[in-house]
């Protein structure tokens, strides 16, 4: 395996999703703005994409490839016997809680959006939405099982592909959003779920030649089973902590009118760079790691360790400086345009701040989390991420009353950097990991890259000061233009004063 390939293999599907997302981002904040129609849908969007998340994004790999892969190298009779027991244990749990919660709606979405309760019309829009999109947790956990199979045998490009599907068919759909008016929310909705059910097909046409569906409800829930679903949910909640934090943002942010839409969009910029600084570098190094664990070759684990973690902090820290310097003009250049008012700008780019500082934290969760799930450990980064995500919860509701919805990414931020160090000093105590000296002067040399990037940014955001501001209509190629040759000065710096190596890209793992 090739890290830094088969990183920019997922990474590349990653991006060509998230700048479709972005693209439909576009859109909706055209046509519904931060309105409360922005704000029910999104609330209905935001429970099954959590869970899109929590599953799609590494969470499910974390419990499967481990032991997946360490049958795969025993036999391929008994590897697909385990997989074929998972498969249909995960069918019949989803399907059953689906169809509680689509019963139960009115509760469920009572405790998600509880200050949605004091307006009964938003309240039962929110109801109807939810119920539409709900099906999709059913379809996209699925379809992380055969992107589990898929990732075990290091194929990674259809699995990072797979959400492009549901940006296709929002996308479509929000083209006749001023034909639809405000039935495009119901729309956009039976969307989501149909695009999970597309998604499923696609990535099972994939998997197909590793596995085959083999449907049967007499289980034999033995010792194999049982550890998997004792690693599946510790590490639900472990490697989605910052997807669990923004849901519990998303609640409290309930109480205050467009709070949850600026958390949104201010959520939608991080994601991009996250997906590749922390989830991709995650999902690529697990089976590898889970491997060289097996057969305990230290060596590699420890070189395959540092060099992921240095990767994910190429990658966030200039995003991080970028995020602190041009929160406002990137919020208002990539969403500031008809119904996306100036103050919703303003907010969106507070809350955009905040969630930057965070950035390096979200990311070193995600890979010191794989460190973890490689050596079967699942427990240990699930009571620091429960910890951590108390830690928000107290900051969040005590300060919420005084300084508004702001504090939710700022309390995010804290617990998440709070969690990652805990889960540092976890690992070098349990002597799963240590740094070795080719990190510490990469790093060095990246942060220093970072900072002259972050000057560079800056001097451009002050010489296209009058094209970035409001009411410029062609301010997203300015900010665009920027962002590409900060990137293109950062990666020539990196390679001159060898933050980063052209020859890592040939280097196997």
């Amino acid at each position: 395996m090739n890290l830094v390939k088969s990183t920019g293999t997922f990474g590349f599907y990653t991006i060509i999703s998230r700048l479709l997302g972005y693209f439909r981002d576009i859109l909706i904040a055209i046509f519904l703005g931060t309105s409360y129609l922005a704000d029910v849908f999104f609330v209905a969007f935001r429970i099954p994409n959590t869970f899109r998340r929590l599953f799609a994004e590494g969470t499910f790999n974390a419990a499967f490839v481990p032991s997946y892969s360490s049958k795969l190298t025993k036999s391929k009779t008994k590897s697909d016997v385990f997989a074929n027991e998972i498969f249909n244990l995960l069918f019949l749990c989803l399907f059953i809680i689906v169809l509680i919660i689509e019963i139960f709606m009115p509760i469920f979405v009572g405790l998600i959006a509880p200050g949605f309760l004091e307006n009964s019309k938003k309240i039962d829009l929110a109801i109807d939405l939810t119920r539409i999109t709900f099906p999709f947790l059913l379809f996209v956990c699925l379809s992380s099982f055969f992107a589990a199979i898929l990732n075990s045998h290091n194929k990674f490009a259809a699995a990072s592909a797979a959400p492009i599907i549901l940006n296709l068919v929002l996308i479509g759909i929000l083209i006749f959003g001023k034909v639809l008016n405000d039935d495009l929310i119901y729309y956009l909705s039976y969307g989501v779920s149909f695009a999970g059910f597309l998604q499923l097909i696609f990535l099972y046409g994939f998997a197909k030649k590793y596995y085959s569906i083999s449907f049967h409800f007499k289980f034999k829930i033995n010792h194999d089973i049982k550890i998997f679903f004792k690693k599946l949910l510790p590490s639900i909640f472990s490697s989605g902590v910052t997807q669990i934090n923004i849901l519990i943002g998303t609640i409290i942010a309930s109480f205050q009118a467009s709070a949850v839409s600026y958390l949104y969009y201010a959520d939608r910029i991080y994601q991009i760079n996250l997906a590749l600084a922390g989830i991709a570098i995650g999902v690529v190094v697990l089976p590898q790691l889970s491997k060289y664990v097996n057969l305990k070759k230290k060596n590699k684990i420890l070189l395959i360790q540092n060099k992921a973690l240095e990767l994910s902090m190429f990658l966030s820290l200039p995003a991080t400086v970028a995020l602190i310097i041009g929160s406002d003009q990137i919020i208002s250049g990539l969403f500031g345009y008809g119904s996306f008012s100036q103050e919703a700008v303003n907010n969106s780019a507070k809350a955009l701040f905040y969630f930057g500082l965070g950035l390096p934290a979200f990311a070193m969760i995600k890979v010191f989390s794989t460190f973890f799930f490689a050596n079967h450990d699942t427990k240990t980064p699930f009571y620091i991420s429960l910890f951590s995500v108390i830690i928000n919860i107290i900051i969040s509701v005590y300060y919420f009353k005084s300084i508004g919805f702001i504090i939710i990414p700022i309390a995010t931020t804290l617990s998440s950097w709070l969690n990652s160090i805990i889960l540092l000093i976890f690992l070098k105590n349990k002597n799963l990991f240590r740094f070795n000296k080719i990190f510490l002067i990469r790093f060095i040399k990246i942060i220093l890259a970072s900072i002259v990037m972050g000057i560079i940014f800056k001097s451009l955001m002050l010489i296209f000061e009058n094209q970035l501001i409001y009411d410029y209509h062609l301010k997203s190629i300015y900010l665009v233009l920027s962002v590409f040759l900060s990137f293109i000065f950062y990666l020539v710096l990196s390679l001159l004063i060898k933050a980063f190596k052209y020859e890592d890209i040939k280097l196997k793992y």
